[in-house]
């Protein structure tokens, strides 16, 4: 943790800052190995320009903090106290020569943006988030091995979905199969809501699993992910329910053939746009460019959805040891729509996939 403390501190050194308030669950976990859901109340991982670093932690997680990899001071308050007040108490020991603070823009409320700056007197406060992220972005070998873990999990979940299909089932009933699968497999919780949707459903890339009862010819679309160890996965899948029409037929190939096609264009010195690009022109070309109506995936890591962002005016350069979703996906109303994804660890090498299922169209049997 010290390290990735210390990557602060030079970070605050170059912008001439002299202090990062980090209060994101996901930023604090990483750049202090405590995961905790503190709800309404303030956390935060303090770090200022010359290396020294304190955690700020509501008292109730005390014993979470002290199983932790933490090794740095730690400051708690009680629920019957402000934690701005407390705060305000802690910034005076910190260095703060130039009066510049940095937070979480994206992360803090107004409201508690109020509070802080009503307590630094002429501070300029700025938004360093997006440099917070951009520090999580290369995972180091530890973090892959988990995210490889999570992959995993979700291959199994998918299998145990597709398992679960049968006459009469509605989409929820199958979520409730899957999820209490991984709960007894030790998943505490998804990455997401996880989708299952049936038929002309699956038309809608983020649809609402409800009580639709399958039936013959139906997409059977699954898109899930879970949460291992902090680090997340998130794979979809297709099937058809009985036997695949032409049109399903060639709906699949096309998406089969464009997650293909960014995968093969993820190389190191690519611009992460060209990736969507590769996907969408295999789409265009097949006739239905204007189905796919999402970029075609985004980085993965300790959350679900972070930096960066693979939509097709990226131009941030692809760099070893990224991690990020593949998804192109083609959505027709009325007749259903199928997404693939996988993880692609982006290696020296080239792409690696850490989601495993099979990605060639299967039937599921429907008697």
């Amino acid at each position: 943790m010290r390290e990735r403390t210390n990557q602060i501190s030079e970070f605050l050194k170059e912008q001439g800052i002299d202090l990062a308030v980090v209060t994101s669950k996901a930023n604090v976990f990483y750049f202090s190995g405590v995961y905790a859901e503190p709800h309404e109340r303030v956390m935060a991982v303090l770090v200022d320009v010359t290396g020294k670093h304190v955690l700020f932690c509501p008292a109730l997680e005390a014993s979470i903090v002290a199983a932790s990899p933490w090794e740095g001071d730690v400051v708690t308050y009680e629920d019957h106290e402000n934690p701005f007040d407390r705060l305000a108490e802690l910034f005076a020991t910190f260095e703060h020569s130039n009066n510049r603070i940095g937070i979480e823009g994206e992360h803090m409320t107004f409201s508690r943006y109020q509070e802080l700056s009503s307590r630094l007197e002429n501070a300029a406060i700025l938004d360093i988030g997006a440099s917070l992220q951009g520090l999580r972005l290369k995972k180091t070998p530890d973090e892959i091995a988990i995210l490889q873990e999570a992959a995993q999990l979700a291959d199994e979940a998918i299998k145990i979905g597709k398992q679960a299909i049968r006459p009469g089932i509605t989409e929820i009933e199958v979520i409730a199969e899957i999820e209490y699968e991984m709960k007894k497999k030790g998943v505490r919780e998804m990455s997401f809501d996880t989708l299952v949707l049936f038929g002309a459903n699956s038309a809608d890339p983020h649809g609402v699993p409800g009580d639709r009862v399958i039936q013959e010819g139906d997409f059977v679309l699954f898109d899930l992910g879970v949460v291992w160890k902090g680090y997340c996965s998130d794979i979809t899948r297709t099937f058809v329910y009985g036997e695949a029409n032409e049109e399903q037929k060639k709906i699949y190939e096309t998406v089969r053939q464009a997650l293909e096609a960014a995968t093969e264009a993820s190389q190191i010195g690519t611009t992460l746009g060209s990736l969507d690009k590769a996907a969408r022109d295999v789409i265009t070309e097949a006739g239905y460019g204007q189905y796919f109506t999402h970029r075609v995936g985004h980085g993965l890591g300790i959350e679900v959805h972070e930096f960066p962002s693979l939509a097709s005016n990226n131009l941030l350069t692809a760099e070893a040891g990224i991690v990020y979703t593949l998804e192109p996906g083609i959505y027709v109303p009325g007749v259903g729509g199928v997404r693939i994804e996988d993880d692609i660890h982006l290696t020296a090498e080239g792409p690696v996939a850490l989601t495993r299922t099979p990605k060639h169209l299967q039937s599921i049997p429907s008697s």
